[in-house]
Protein backbone atom coordinates (compact mmCIF):
# COMPACT_ATOMS: atom_id res chain seq x y z
CA UNK A 1 0.00 0.00 0.00
CA UNK A 2 3.29 2.57 0.13
CA UNK A 3 2.29 3.49 -3.72
CA UNK A 4 -1.27 4.45 -2.83
CA UNK A 5 -2.43 8.25 -2.37
CA UNK A 6 -3.62 9.68 0.58
CA UNK A 7 -7.02 10.07 -0.74
CA UNK A 8 -7.41 6.23 -1.93
CA UNK A 9 -5.97 5.05 1.77
CA UNK A 10 -8.54 7.80 3.61
CA UNK A 11 -11.30 5.62 1.35
CA UNK A 12 -10.59 2.61 2.32
CA UNK A 13 -12.22 2.10 5.59
CA UNK A 14 -14.42 -0.12 7.75
CA UNK A 15 -18.00 1.54 8.67
CA UNK A 16 -18.22 1.42 12.35
CA UNK A 17 -21.10 2.46 14.80
CA UNK A 18 -19.95 5.87 16.80
CA UNK A 19 -18.52 4.48 19.85
CA UNK A 20 -16.36 6.77 21.46
CA UNK A 21 -14.96 5.61 25.15
CA UNK A 22 -12.01 7.26 26.83
CA UNK A 23 -10.46 3.70 27.32
CA UNK A 24 -12.33 1.10 24.61
CA UNK A 25 -9.87 -0.69 22.08
CA UNK A 26 -12.16 -2.45 20.55
CA UNK A 27 -12.63 0.03 17.30
CA UNK A 28 -12.94 -1.53 13.97
CA UNK A 29 -9.83 -0.31 12.21
CA UNK A 30 -9.42 2.06 9.21
CA UNK A 31 -6.99 0.09 6.52
CA UNK A 32 -4.56 2.82 6.60
CA UNK A 33 -0.90 1.89 6.45
CA UNK A 34 0.28 4.02 9.41
CA UNK A 35 3.72 3.23 11.22
CA UNK A 36 3.15 3.33 15.10
CA UNK A 37 6.52 4.12 16.05
CA UNK A 38 6.37 7.57 14.12
CA UNK A 39 3.66 9.75 15.94
CA UNK A 40 4.32 13.48 15.81
CA UNK A 41 2.48 16.39 17.04
CA UNK A 42 0.19 17.99 14.60
CA UNK A 43 -2.33 20.56 16.63
CA UNK A 44 -2.43 21.72 20.37
CA UNK A 45 -4.55 23.78 22.26
CA UNK A 46 -4.55 25.30 25.84
CA UNK A 47 -8.09 26.07 27.81
CA UNK A 48 -6.35 27.30 31.36
CA UNK A 49 -3.61 26.08 33.99
CA UNK A 50 -2.94 23.83 36.49
CA UNK A 51 -5.87 21.14 36.25
CA UNK A 52 -7.33 22.67 33.27
CA UNK A 53 -6.68 19.27 30.98
CA UNK A 54 -6.98 16.33 33.13
CA UNK A 55 -9.44 13.88 30.93
CA UNK A 56 -10.24 14.40 27.26
CA UNK A 57 -13.48 12.26 25.53
CA UNK A 58 -14.08 12.10 21.63
CA UNK A 59 -17.18 12.14 19.85
CA UNK A 60 -16.66 10.95 16.36
CA UNK A 61 -20.62 12.68 15.21
CA UNK A 62 -19.90 16.08 16.51
CA UNK A 63 -16.31 15.66 16.19
CA UNK A 64 -15.57 17.32 19.06
CA UNK A 65 -13.33 16.54 22.52
CA UNK A 66 -14.71 16.98 25.78
CA UNK A 67 -12.03 18.02 28.29
CA UNK A 68 -12.63 18.22 32.00
CA UNK A 69 -11.74 21.84 33.15
CA UNK A 70 -10.85 22.01 37.01
CA UNK A 71 -8.82 25.46 36.42
CA UNK A 72 -10.21 27.54 38.80
CA UNK A 73 -13.38 26.77 36.86
CA UNK A 74 -15.79 23.45 37.16
CA UNK A 75 -16.69 22.97 34.06
CA UNK A 76 -16.01 20.51 30.63
CA UNK A 77 -14.59 22.28 27.83
CA UNK A 78 -15.72 21.52 23.95
CA UNK A 79 -13.33 21.88 21.15
CA UNK A 80 -13.89 21.31 18.09
CA UNK A 81 -11.11 19.01 16.06
CA UNK A 82 -12.83 18.67 13.18
CA UNK A 83 -9.65 20.55 11.62
CA UNK A 84 -7.20 18.33 14.45
CA UNK A 85 -3.87 20.79 13.35
CA UNK A 86 -5.85 23.56 14.11
CA UNK A 87 -8.23 23.13 17.72
CA UNK A 88 -10.43 25.47 18.87
CA UNK A 89 -12.69 25.85 22.26
CA UNK A 90 -16.61 26.40 20.81
CA UNK A 91 -18.41 26.50 24.11
CA UNK A 92 -18.41 24.95 28.00
CA UNK A 93 -20.98 22.83 30.23
CA UNK A 94 -20.71 24.66 33.45
CA UNK A 95 -21.22 21.90 36.55
CA UNK A 96 -21.85 23.96 39.47
CA UNK A 97 -26.15 23.49 39.28
CA UNK A 98 -25.05 19.68 39.61
CA UNK A 99 -23.36 20.06 42.99
CA UNK A 100 -20.36 18.14 41.48
CA UNK A 101 -16.96 18.46 40.08
CA UNK A 102 -15.84 16.58 36.98
CA UNK A 103 -13.28 13.66 37.49
CA UNK A 104 -13.70 12.17 33.89
CA UNK A 105 -15.66 12.29 31.49
CA UNK A 106 -16.54 9.21 28.62
CA UNK A 107 -18.35 9.30 25.33
CA UNK A 108 -20.42 6.90 23.30
CA UNK A 109 -23.35 7.55 20.16
CA UNK A 110 -23.63 11.38 20.67
CA UNK A 111 -23.58 10.78 24.56
CA UNK A 112 -21.20 12.22 27.42
CA UNK A 113 -21.23 11.06 30.37
CA UNK A 114 -19.06 13.11 33.41
CA UNK A 115 -18.46 11.30 36.53
CA UNK A 116 -18.90 14.18 39.14
CA UNK A 117 -17.56 14.34 42.92
CA UNK A 118 -19.67 15.67 45.57
CA UNK A 119 -19.16 19.62 46.48
CA UNK A 120 -21.57 19.60 49.53
CA UNK A 121 -19.42 16.77 51.03
CA UNK A 122 -16.74 14.50 49.14
CA UNK A 123 -17.62 12.02 51.29
CA UNK A 124 -20.74 11.69 50.01
CA UNK A 125 -22.42 9.95 47.13
CA UNK A 126 -21.09 11.35 43.71
CA UNK A 127 -23.34 11.63 40.34
CA UNK A 128 -23.22 10.84 36.69
CA UNK A 129 -24.12 13.19 34.73
CA UNK A 130 -25.07 12.71 31.02
CA UNK A 131 -25.56 15.24 28.42
CA UNK A 132 -26.25 15.09 24.50
CA UNK A 133 -22.78 16.17 22.75
CA UNK A 134 -24.60 18.35 20.18
CA UNK A 135 -26.36 20.93 22.37
CA UNK A 136 -24.82 20.00 25.77
CA UNK A 137 -28.44 19.64 26.80
CA UNK A 138 -29.41 17.27 30.11
CA UNK A 139 -30.01 13.69 29.48
CA UNK A 140 -29.93 12.03 32.80
CA UNK A 141 -28.74 12.52 36.74
CA UNK A 142 -27.27 9.29 38.18
CA UNK A 143 -26.02 9.09 41.87
CA UNK A 144 -23.23 6.22 42.21
CA UNK A 145 -20.82 5.83 45.14
CA UNK A 146 -18.48 8.01 46.92
CA UNK A 147 -15.98 10.15 44.82
CA UNK A 148 -16.29 8.70 41.44
CA UNK A 149 -13.04 8.53 40.10
CA UNK A 150 -13.27 7.58 36.34
CA UNK A 151 -16.12 6.76 34.20
CA UNK A 152 -16.55 4.54 31.19
CA UNK A 153 -19.05 3.40 28.25
CA UNK A 154 -18.71 -0.07 27.75
CA UNK A 155 -17.65 -0.85 24.07
CA UNK A 156 -21.55 -2.20 23.34
CA UNK A 157 -22.82 0.95 24.95
CA UNK A 158 -24.93 -0.79 27.29
CA UNK A 159 -23.00 0.16 30.63
CA UNK A 160 -21.61 2.85 32.11
CA UNK A 161 -19.17 2.17 34.77
CA UNK A 162 -17.63 4.31 37.83
CA UNK A 163 -14.54 3.71 40.30
CA UNK A 164 -15.61 5.44 43.08
CA UNK A 165 -12.72 5.76 45.20
CA UNK A 166 -14.34 6.35 48.77
CA UNK A 167 -11.44 8.32 49.88
CA UNK A 168 -11.75 9.87 53.85
CA UNK A 169 -11.89 13.13 54.97
CA UNK A 170 -8.87 14.57 56.79
CA UNK A 171 -9.30 12.87 60.36
CA UNK A 172 -10.98 9.87 58.84
CA UNK A 173 -14.92 11.09 60.83
CA UNK A 174 -16.18 10.07 57.89
CA UNK A 175 -14.80 6.81 55.59
CA UNK A 176 -17.04 5.64 52.42
CA UNK A 177 -16.38 2.35 50.99
CA UNK A 178 -14.75 2.37 47.69
CA UNK A 179 -17.14 1.13 45.54
CA UNK A 180 -17.87 0.05 41.77
CA UNK A 181 -21.26 1.62 40.33
CA UNK A 182 -22.94 -0.26 37.18
CA UNK A 183 -25.37 2.04 35.29
CA UNK A 184 -27.82 0.15 32.69
CA UNK A 185 -28.19 2.78 30.00
CA UNK A 186 -31.67 1.53 28.73
CA UNK A 187 -33.02 2.41 31.78
CA UNK A 188 -30.53 4.11 33.95
CA UNK A 189 -30.68 1.56 36.64
CA UNK A 190 -27.75 1.32 38.77
CA UNK A 191 -25.83 -1.68 40.99
CA UNK A 192 -23.00 0.07 43.20
CA UNK A 193 -21.10 -2.99 44.29
CA UNK A 194 -18.27 -3.02 47.49
CA UNK A 195 -15.82 -5.37 48.58
CA UNK A 196 -17.50 -6.19 51.45
CA UNK A 197 -17.83 -9.74 50.75
CA UNK A 198 -14.04 -9.92 50.08
CA UNK A 199 -12.68 -9.19 54.01
CA UNK A 200 -12.58 -12.64 55.04
CA UNK A 201 -10.21 -13.22 52.31
CA UNK A 202 -8.08 -10.24 53.51
CA UNK A 203 -5.06 -12.46 55.03
CA UNK A 204 -4.53 -14.63 52.54
CA UNK A 205 -4.91 -11.08 49.94
CA UNK A 206 -1.99 -9.60 52.12
CA UNK A 207 0.46 -12.73 51.87
CA UNK A 208 0.11 -12.05 48.01
CA UNK A 209 0.68 -8.61 48.14
CA UNK A 210 -2.40 -7.07 48.45
CA UNK A 211 -2.20 -3.86 50.44
CA UNK A 212 -4.59 -3.12 53.23
CA UNK A 213 -3.90 -0.06 55.32
CA UNK A 214 -3.19 -0.82 59.37
CA UNK A 215 -5.29 2.26 60.77
CA UNK A 216 -7.65 0.96 63.24
CA UNK A 217 -10.32 3.47 62.28
CA UNK A 218 -11.07 1.77 59.03
CA UNK A 219 -13.05 -1.71 57.86
CA UNK A 220 -12.20 -3.82 54.58
CA UNK A 221 -14.11 -2.07 52.01
CA UNK A 222 -13.76 1.15 53.58
CA UNK A 223 -10.06 0.73 52.93
CA UNK A 224 -10.33 -0.56 49.23
CA UNK A 225 -10.17 2.60 46.64
CA UNK A 226 -10.83 2.09 43.07
CA UNK A 227 -9.08 3.92 40.43
CA UNK A 228 -9.80 3.30 37.09
CA UNK A 229 -11.73 1.03 34.34
CA UNK A 230 -11.14 -1.23 31.37
CA UNK A 231 -14.05 -3.17 29.92
CA UNK A 232 -13.35 -5.94 27.13
CA UNK A 233 -14.50 -5.80 23.64
CA UNK A 234 -17.45 -7.98 24.55
CA UNK A 235 -18.40 -5.48 26.86
CA UNK A 236 -19.07 -9.13 29.88
CA UNK A 237 -15.93 -7.99 31.85
CA UNK A 238 -14.01 -5.05 33.21
CA UNK A 239 -11.00 -5.07 35.38
CA UNK A 240 -10.91 -1.89 37.38
CA UNK A 241 -7.42 -0.73 39.42
CA UNK A 242 -7.19 -0.96 43.32
CA UNK A 243 -4.55 1.71 43.65
CA UNK A 244 -3.94 2.13 46.80
CA UNK A 245 -4.26 -1.75 48.03
CA UNK A 246 -2.06 -2.59 44.62
CA UNK A 247 -4.65 -4.96 43.46
CA UNK A 248 -7.47 -5.47 40.43
CA UNK A 249 -10.83 -6.46 40.72
CA UNK A 250 -12.25 -8.29 37.62
CA UNK A 251 -16.34 -7.86 37.39
CA UNK A 252 -18.90 -10.03 35.52
CA UNK A 253 -20.72 -7.16 33.97
CA UNK A 254 -23.77 -9.53 33.44
CA UNK A 255 -24.30 -10.96 37.15
CA UNK A 256 -22.90 -7.31 38.00
CA UNK A 257 -20.53 -9.03 40.52
CA UNK A 258 -17.11 -8.70 41.84
CA UNK A 259 -15.80 -12.24 40.75
CA UNK A 260 -12.19 -11.69 42.10
CA UNK A 261 -9.74 -9.87 43.62
CA UNK A 262 -5.99 -10.26 42.42
CA UNK A 263 -3.21 -9.13 44.11
CA UNK A 264 -0.58 -7.28 42.65
CA UNK A 265 2.30 -8.41 44.87
CA UNK A 266 6.08 -6.71 45.03
CA UNK A 267 8.76 -5.86 42.35
CA UNK A 268 12.75 -6.25 43.46
CA UNK A 269 14.38 -3.33 42.85
CA UNK A 270 17.62 -5.60 43.81
CA UNK A 271 18.37 -6.88 40.28
CA UNK A 272 20.19 -5.32 37.23
CA UNK A 273 17.15 -4.97 35.10
CA UNK A 274 14.78 -3.00 37.91
CA UNK A 275 17.83 -1.02 38.71
CA UNK A 276 16.58 2.56 39.98
CA UNK A 277 17.79 6.09 41.13
CA UNK A 278 16.22 6.26 44.56
CA UNK A 279 18.15 9.90 45.87
CA UNK A 280 16.98 13.58 44.79
CA UNK A 281 19.87 14.90 46.35
CA UNK A 282 22.93 13.28 45.04
CA UNK A 283 23.16 15.36 41.90
CA UNK A 284 23.32 12.82 39.63
CA UNK A 285 20.98 10.01 37.96
CA UNK A 286 22.27 6.96 38.46
CA UNK A 287 20.25 3.33 38.18
CA UNK A 288 21.74 0.99 40.44
CA UNK A 289 20.04 -2.08 42.48
CA UNK A 290 19.15 -1.80 45.74
CA UNK A 291 17.77 -3.84 48.12
CA UNK A 292 14.25 -2.34 48.16
CA UNK A 293 11.09 -3.48 46.54
CA UNK A 294 7.82 -2.01 45.21
CA UNK A 295 4.46 -2.29 44.96
CA UNK A 296 2.94 -2.02 41.60
CA UNK A 297 -0.33 0.37 42.57
CA UNK A 298 -1.35 1.29 39.06
CA UNK A 299 -3.44 4.10 38.19
CA UNK A 300 -4.68 3.64 34.68
CA UNK A 301 -5.47 0.23 32.77
CA UNK A 302 -6.12 -0.93 29.51
CA UNK A 303 -6.78 -4.01 27.92
CA UNK A 304 -6.22 -6.13 24.52
CA UNK A 305 -6.01 -9.63 23.54
CA UNK A 306 -3.62 -11.84 22.15
CA UNK A 307 -4.53 -15.53 20.75
CA UNK A 308 -7.96 -15.20 22.33
CA UNK A 309 -6.08 -14.71 25.65
CA UNK A 310 -7.34 -11.12 27.91
CA UNK A 311 -4.61 -9.40 28.94
CA UNK A 312 -5.37 -6.28 30.90
CA UNK A 313 -2.16 -3.16 31.22
CA UNK A 314 -1.49 -1.21 34.05
CA UNK A 315 0.60 2.06 34.73
CA UNK A 316 2.50 1.00 38.13
CA UNK A 317 1.98 4.81 38.94
CA UNK A 318 2.02 4.56 43.26
CA UNK A 319 -0.04 6.42 45.32
CA UNK A 320 0.32 7.75 48.96
CA UNK A 321 -2.61 7.84 51.84
CA UNK A 322 -1.63 11.47 53.48
CA UNK A 323 -3.88 12.73 55.88
CA UNK A 324 -3.81 14.11 59.32
CA UNK A 325 -5.13 11.38 61.18
CA UNK A 326 -3.12 8.92 59.07
CA UNK A 327 0.38 8.85 56.96
CA UNK A 328 1.61 5.89 55.34
CA UNK A 329 4.37 7.63 53.77
CA UNK A 330 8.12 8.19 55.77
CA UNK A 331 11.55 8.57 54.62
CA UNK A 332 13.56 5.32 54.67
CA UNK A 333 15.93 7.46 56.74
CA UNK A 334 14.02 7.95 59.79
CA UNK A 335 13.19 3.92 59.70
CA UNK A 336 14.41 1.50 62.13
CA UNK A 337 16.21 -1.24 59.88
CA UNK A 338 16.62 -5.10 60.88
CA UNK A 339 20.52 -5.51 61.62
CA UNK A 340 20.45 -8.65 60.29
CA UNK A 341 19.17 -7.99 56.99
CA UNK A 342 20.50 -4.67 56.41
CA UNK A 343 24.09 -4.94 58.28
CA UNK A 344 24.76 -1.77 56.29
CA UNK A 345 22.43 0.23 57.53
CA UNK A 346 24.31 3.60 58.36
CA UNK A 347 25.24 3.49 54.47
CA UNK A 348 21.93 2.77 53.10
CA UNK A 349 20.41 5.62 54.99
CA UNK A 350 22.88 8.34 53.38
CA UNK A 351 20.77 10.50 51.54
CA UNK A 352 22.73 10.23 48.22
CA UNK A 353 21.76 6.12 48.42
CA UNK A 354 18.17 4.76 49.80
CA UNK A 355 17.72 7.59 52.64
CA UNK A 356 16.02 10.34 50.88
CA UNK A 357 13.20 6.68 49.22
CA UNK A 358 9.73 7.29 50.23
CA UNK A 359 8.30 4.25 52.00
CA UNK A 360 5.18 2.34 53.06
CA UNK A 361 5.48 3.57 56.43
CA UNK A 362 3.16 0.26 57.69
CA UNK A 363 4.81 -2.22 55.51
CA UNK A 364 8.24 -4.45 55.64
CA UNK A 365 7.97 -5.60 59.17
CA UNK A 366 7.72 -8.41 58.33
CA UNK A 367 8.47 -10.76 61.50
CA UNK A 368 6.69 -8.02 63.86
CA UNK A 369 9.51 -6.96 65.87
CA UNK A 370 9.26 -3.67 64.99
CA UNK A 371 12.47 -3.13 62.53
CA UNK A 372 11.95 -3.41 59.02
CA UNK A 373 13.31 -6.73 57.34
CA UNK A 374 12.57 -5.32 53.95
CA UNK A 375 11.64 -1.57 52.28
CA UNK A 376 8.87 -1.02 50.35
CA UNK A 377 8.11 1.78 47.78
CA UNK A 378 5.62 3.67 46.21
CA UNK A 379 5.06 2.09 42.37
CA UNK A 380 6.65 0.03 40.48
CA UNK A 381 8.20 2.88 37.62
CA UNK A 382 6.94 0.39 34.74
CA UNK A 383 4.00 -0.88 33.06
CA UNK A 384 3.01 -4.58 33.26
CA UNK A 385 1.00 -6.90 31.14
CA UNK A 386 -1.09 -9.23 33.06
CA UNK A 387 -3.50 -12.16 32.41
CA UNK A 388 -6.82 -10.97 32.63
CA UNK A 389 -8.21 -14.75 33.16
CA UNK A 390 -5.78 -15.22 36.10
CA UNK A 391 -4.09 -12.20 37.37
CA UNK A 392 -0.86 -13.70 36.95
CA UNK A 393 2.20 -10.81 35.18
CA UNK A 394 2.98 -11.84 32.15
CA UNK A 395 5.65 -9.11 31.55
CA UNK A 396 7.13 -5.86 33.25
CA UNK A 397 8.66 -2.77 31.39
CA UNK A 398 11.44 -3.38 34.54
CA UNK A 399 13.36 0.28 34.23
CA UNK A 400 12.56 1.27 30.86
CA UNK A 401 10.17 4.10 30.85
CA UNK A 402 13.00 5.39 33.46
CA UNK A 403 16.61 4.59 31.47
CA UNK A 404 14.59 6.25 28.18
CA UNK A 405 13.01 9.29 29.68
CA UNK A 406 17.10 9.87 30.60
CA UNK A 407 18.19 9.27 27.76
CA UNK A 408 16.34 11.77 26.10
CA UNK A 409 16.98 14.31 28.45
CA UNK A 410 13.43 14.14 30.04
CA UNK A 411 14.15 12.22 33.69
CA UNK A 412 13.13 14.05 36.93
CA UNK A 413 15.84 13.56 39.25
CA UNK A 414 13.76 15.67 41.74
CA UNK A 415 11.09 12.90 41.76
CA UNK A 416 14.08 9.82 42.19
CA UNK A 417 12.99 9.67 45.86
CA UNK A 418 9.28 9.06 45.11
CA UNK A 419 8.13 7.24 41.89
CA UNK A 420 10.27 8.21 39.18
CA UNK A 421 9.26 9.04 35.78
CA UNK A 422 5.52 8.31 37.10
CA UNK A 423 3.78 6.02 34.56
CA UNK A 424 0.26 7.71 35.04
CA UNK A 425 -1.42 6.66 31.50
CA UNK A 426 -2.34 3.84 29.40
CA UNK A 427 -4.06 2.60 26.62
CA UNK A 428 -3.70 -0.35 23.94
CA UNK A 429 -5.42 0.70 20.27
CA UNK A 430 -5.39 -1.82 17.58
CA UNK A 431 -3.61 -0.59 14.57
CA UNK A 432 -3.73 -2.61 11.22
CA UNK A 433 -3.08 -6.32 12.71
CA UNK A 434 -0.79 -4.55 15.44
CA UNK A 435 -1.63 -4.06 19.21
CA UNK A 436 0.12 -0.53 19.96
CA UNK A 437 0.60 0.62 24.05
CA UNK A 438 1.09 4.48 24.54
CA UNK A 439 2.47 4.80 28.04
CA UNK A 440 2.08 8.17 29.58
CA UNK A 441 4.75 9.57 32.00
CA UNK A 442 3.66 12.52 34.38
CA UNK A 443 7.14 13.72 35.42
CA UNK A 444 9.12 13.08 32.49
CA UNK A 445 5.54 15.08 30.02
CA UNK A 446 6.54 12.00 27.57
CA UNK A 447 4.67 9.52 26.10
CA UNK A 448 6.23 6.14 24.82
CA UNK A 449 4.84 3.67 22.62
CA UNK A 450 5.62 -0.01 22.46
CA UNK A 451 3.87 -2.74 20.01
CA UNK A 452 2.35 -5.44 22.45
CA UNK A 453 1.27 -7.52 19.56
CA UNK A 454 3.56 -10.55 21.50
CA UNK A 455 2.22 -9.67 25.12
CA UNK A 456 5.64 -11.52 25.99
CA UNK A 457 7.95 -9.55 24.34
CA UNK A 458 6.78 -5.77 23.85
CA UNK A 459 8.91 -3.94 20.96
CA UNK A 460 9.63 -0.30 22.21
CA UNK A 461 9.09 2.49 19.07
CA UNK A 462 9.02 5.64 20.05
CA UNK A 463 9.59 8.53 22.93
CA UNK A 464 7.40 11.74 22.43
CA UNK A 465 7.51 15.00 24.29
CA UNK A 466 3.89 16.55 25.57
CA UNK A 467 2.59 19.05 27.56
CA UNK A 468 3.36 19.06 31.54
CA UNK A 469 2.52 16.21 33.45
CA UNK A 470 0.39 13.85 30.91
CA UNK A 471 -2.87 12.93 32.57
CA UNK A 472 -5.19 11.41 29.98
CA UNK A 473 -4.38 9.66 26.85
CA UNK A 474 -7.25 9.08 24.36
CA UNK A 475 -7.16 7.31 20.72
CA UNK A 476 -8.92 8.08 17.74
CA UNK A 477 -8.84 5.05 15.61
CA UNK A 478 -8.85 6.36 11.88
CA UNK A 479 -12.52 5.16 10.97
CA UNK A 480 -13.79 7.15 13.61
CA UNK A 481 -11.00 10.20 13.15
CA UNK A 482 -11.97 13.81 11.16
CA UNK A 483 -9.17 13.13 9.09
CA UNK A 484 -9.41 9.41 8.55
CA UNK A 485 -6.02 8.91 10.44
CA UNK A 486 -5.32 7.60 13.84
CA UNK A 487 -5.00 10.28 15.94
CA UNK A 488 -3.87 10.21 19.69
CA UNK A 489 -4.95 13.15 22.07
CA UNK A 490 -2.56 14.02 25.51
CA UNK A 491 -4.56 16.45 28.19
CA UNK A 492 -1.94 17.67 30.37
CA UNK A 493 -2.99 18.75 33.74
CA UNK A 494 0.30 20.75 34.79
CA UNK A 495 -0.34 23.50 32.13
CA UNK A 496 -3.59 23.23 30.67
CA UNK A 497 -2.64 21.37 27.04
CA UNK A 498 -4.46 19.40 24.98
CA UNK A 499 -2.19 18.24 22.61
CA UNK A 500 -3.12 16.15 19.20
CA UNK A 501 -0.52 13.50 17.36
CA UNK A 502 -0.63 12.03 14.25
CA UNK A 503 1.66 8.92 12.76
CA UNK A 504 3.28 8.79 9.39
CA UNK A 505 1.84 6.27 6.52
CA UNK A 506 4.33 4.12 5.81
Amino acid sequence: MKNLSLSLLAAIFILASCNNDENSNSEPEVVVNENPGTFKEIGSITIGGEAAAEISAYCEKTKRLFTVNNSGVNQIDVIDISDPTKPLKIGQINLAAYEGAANSVSVFDGKLAVALESTVNKQGNGKVVVFNTSDYSLIKQVTVGALPDMVTFSPDGKYIMTANEGEPNTDYSQDPNGTISIIETSSYNVTTLDFASFAGQAEALKRDGFRISKFAKTSFAQDIEPEYITISDDSKTAWVTLQENNGVAKVDLTSKTITAIYPLGLKDYNTAENAIDPSDSDDKIAFNPWKAKGLFMPDAISHFSANNVPYFVTANEGDAREYTAYTDVKRMKNMKLDATVFPDAATLKLDANLGRLNLVADMGDTDGDGDLDEMVSFGARSFSIWNGNTGKIVYDSKNDLDKKAHELGLYDDKRSDDKGSEPEAVYVAKMGTQNILFVGLERADAFLTYDVTNPNAPQYLQTVKTGDAPEGLLFIPASKSPTKRSLLVVSSEGDGTVKIYQPDLK
